[in-house]
């Protein structure tokens, strides 16, 4: 569900794959967390009929963990790597001649007794995952045919995902409560399925076993998520920056919501941006006039900052 466009690009190219009788080219994944990136690749390899081994980047610390994992591949097997941005420059650069010859050279003794072993590989797919693209070099990201970014669902199609999600749970749902859990998702079907556990739990203790709208509102209220899609932290960082009064850099951000720079980056500032609540400038994070009133600030505030950033130089 969602998706059409990186959908039907993946068709096509696992169509022509089949075809001429093929592995699929290696593949690029891009785009925020919990929006079916591994769902994806897991799907290329049963349209394929191949096998399908998964790792993460962080695992692979030496390029001898590499060979490991691509000498046992099948011909036309499908190996994922999630957070492939956070492989060791060591063994992305393993993966160039694996990827472009379906060659490993192992480099065996040292010095002048050195000598490069070749080892041949069977064709696969690459399936690469990753939140953050610009990581990748330029040589590495060159050698995936096909790059592909997904984007936020729309709320249609969340709601599909809810009310599937809801039956695969075995839950009775009604639309009015699925609209509500996709509203507040932040076009993720991630947590749409996290949420909709929860407010499960809520309305089988204490609703009979039925989510109508009353018991999915009661069951975000305990889990801290307002109208708007915002969760304690969003409303802190918000609150953080409207006190500030100046650009706050992400580093500072951090030390005053007690998180990883990382964190607030890669987590909570692509949906505040994202809906206009905050901006990210040269000088730093700013709140929107938008983000201010949804904290329950005069609105009025961004415009008289921005005027005295302009002609004060504060």
């Amino acid at each position: 569900m969602g998706q059409s466009q990186v959908t039907a690009n993946l068709g096509v190219a696992i169509r022509a794959a089949r075809l001429r009788n093929e592995h699929v080219d290696h593949v690029l994944l891009s785009g925020l967390p919990g929006l079916g990136k591994t769902t994806l690749a897991e799907i290329i390899a049963k349209e394929m009929g191949v096998g399908f081994r998964a790792t993460a980047g962080p695992v692979i610390d030496r390029p001898g963990d590499l060979a490991g994992l691509l000498t046992n591949l099948s011909p036309g097997d499908v190996l994922f790597i999630d957070e492939i941005h956070r492989l060791p420059t060591q063994v992305e650069e393993y993966l160039y001649s694996a990827m472009e010859d379906f060659k490993l050279v192992i480099l065996l003794d040292q010095g002048p007794r050195a000598r490069s072993v070749p080892i041949d590989l069977s064709p696969f797919t690459l399936v690469g995952a990753t939140t953050r693209e610009g990581l990748l070099s330029s040589p590495f990201r060159s050698r995936f045919g096909i790059h592909e970014r997904l984007e936020p669902y729309a709320l249609e199609d969340l709601v599909s995902i809810a009310a599937r999600s809801a039956g695969l749970l075995d839950i009775e749902m009604t639309e009015e409560a699925a609209a509500l859990i996709a509203s507040g998702s932040r076009g993720t079907p991630r947590l749409v399925n996290r949420y909709l556990r929860r407010i499960r739990d809520v309305a089988q203790v204490e609703a009979k076993g039925i989510i109508d709208e009353g018991t999915a509102k009661a069951a975000l209220d305990r889990l801290g998520l307002d109208a708007a899609g915002m969760l304690p932290l969003d409303r802190r960082l918000l609150n953080t920056l409207a006190r500030a009064g100046t650009p706050v850099g992400l580093k500072m951000l951090a030390v005053a919501l007690g998180e990883e720079d990382r964190t607030v980056e890669d987590v909570y500032e692509p949906f505040l941006i994202r809906e206009g609540y905050m901006a990210r400038t040269a000088r730093g994070r700013i709140i929107t006039s938008l983000g201010l009133e949804a904290v329950g600030r005069d609105p009025g505030e961004a415009a008289g900052r921005a005027q005295g950033d302009l002609f004060n130089g504060t």
